[in-house]
Parts: C-alpha cells; structure tokens; sequence
C-alpha cells in the first residue's frame, strides 16, 4: 500500500541578534517547501528557552550575541534532551570560533556571506543526519587550528576506542579524513548502505551525535594528526 503521508518540513530556529540578518535568512529559508521557520531569538538564553518550548530541527546560530553567546547556548543544547542540531553562522572567518562551536557541539558551520542555496542545503543535510557540510573543509579547519596550537597535546588512548571494531575503526579515520559514504564505500570496498551501518555504530560506540563530530573527536584525542598543508 503506498504511503500517502505528507512528510513534516525539517523546522529551524534563527538565532542572531541583528533583526535584519533573521528577516533575511528567513524569506530564503521559508522560500523551500521542505523548511519551516518556527521561531527566532536574540541571545543564546532566548535561544534555550526556544529550543526547549518549539525543539526545532535544526538551529542556525550566530556566534557574537549578549547575555549568551552562541558557542555557549550551542553547548547547553548539545548536553540537553533535545534532539536539535546546531548551525553556527559566523561573520569571522577564524579558526577559533568554529572549532569551538564544533567543539561544543555544533554540526556544522557556515559564513553568514553563504549562498542561498548552500544554506538550504546544509540545513537539509544537517537535519538529516547522514552527511557532513563541507567536510573537507572541517577537515582543514581543525588541522590549521592544532598547528597553531604552541605545543602539540598528548592524548592517552580513549578506551571507548576499544570498542570499535578493525573495520569500524578504517571507517572513523576515513571520517576524520573528510571522505563521504560514497568515497568511504569505494576505498574500502564496501556497500554505501554497510558504511552507513558502520557509521550508526561508531557514533553510537563513541557516544558521538553526527559525523563531523567524529571529526573534532579524531583530532581532540590525537587519532589523526595534522596532515601535509598541501593534502
């Protein structure tokens, strides 16, 4: 029997203190069919207390706020019940801000300047849950902020890393390298459908809530190191 139900559009909340930079991103996101804008807030603590009463899909999350910033409010999201996943926007183009927001939890991030149709499609994927927004450039972006870090931490060796299996543990660092299921399928000859497998259980194993922060975890705990600048 076909299944006639209407999905429910992916619903997104805006999080920016600039009331025309909100106007803006919602006439473009409200433009899709597929995507409702259900509310927006100011500051990180207007934006908690929205996540809590609307749980949107999704949140896009502007960095430099009052009262909260968003790297903060975006950390109190990712350790709540809430299952929203966060966007940083950011008009700073700086290696700190968006490691931290992905290091507090943010799925991806994005320069406020981005094209309309790249948002829209990093909030479909971002509310998918099955792909990471520019993972080369992530990639890229944690490997130039270890380098700039003075003295190169030392991680001892994270048990949970235990748990994985040889080939679950190919396909994390294949994650870490920014490779897609599809890339991941064909270097390891494997299926799309077993690396997707592979990747629910790492994320599940490594109490991880998507890919890119599989990512930041790779380089946080020292699996991966910093590449060749000229990979």
């Amino acid at each position: 029997m076909e299944n006639t139900l209407t999905q429910a559009p992916i619903s997104i909340l805006l999080v920016d203190d600039q009331p025309l930079l909100r106007m803006g991103f919602r006439l473009i996101l409200e433009g899709e069919d597929d995507l409702a804008v259900v509310g927006e807030a100011s500051n990180g603590i207007e934006a908690l207390a929205a996540v809590e009463r609307l749980d949107p899909d999704v949140v896009l999350m502007d960095v430099r706020m009052p009262l909260m910033d968003g790297i903060e409010a975006t950390g109190k999201i990712s350790a709540s019940a809430s299952g929203a996943r966060v966007i940083i926007l950011t008009t700073f183009d700086l290696d700190e801000y968006a490691f931290a927001g992905l290091q507090a939890g943010a799925s991806a991030f994005l320069l406020k300047d981005v094209a309309p149709t790249e948002l829209v499609n990093a909030v479909r994927l971002v509310a998918s849950g099955d792909a990471v927004v520019a993972p080369r450039v992530t990639q890229r972006l944690l490997e130039n902020f270890v380098r700039s870090q003075p003295t190169p931490p030392t991680h001892p060796r994270d048990p949970l890393l235990e748990e994985l299996t040889p080939r679950e543990l190919e396909v994390a660092l294949a994650i870490a390298q920014g490779l897609s299921n599809a890339e991941i399928a064909h270097q390891l000859f494997l299926s799309e459908a077993t690396v997707k497998t592979h990747v629910r259980r790492i994320l599940t194993k490594l109490h991880l809530r998507d890919r890119v922060q599989v990512v930041v975890y790779a380089y946080e705990t020292g699996l991966v190191t910093p590449s060749n600048p000229d990979y």
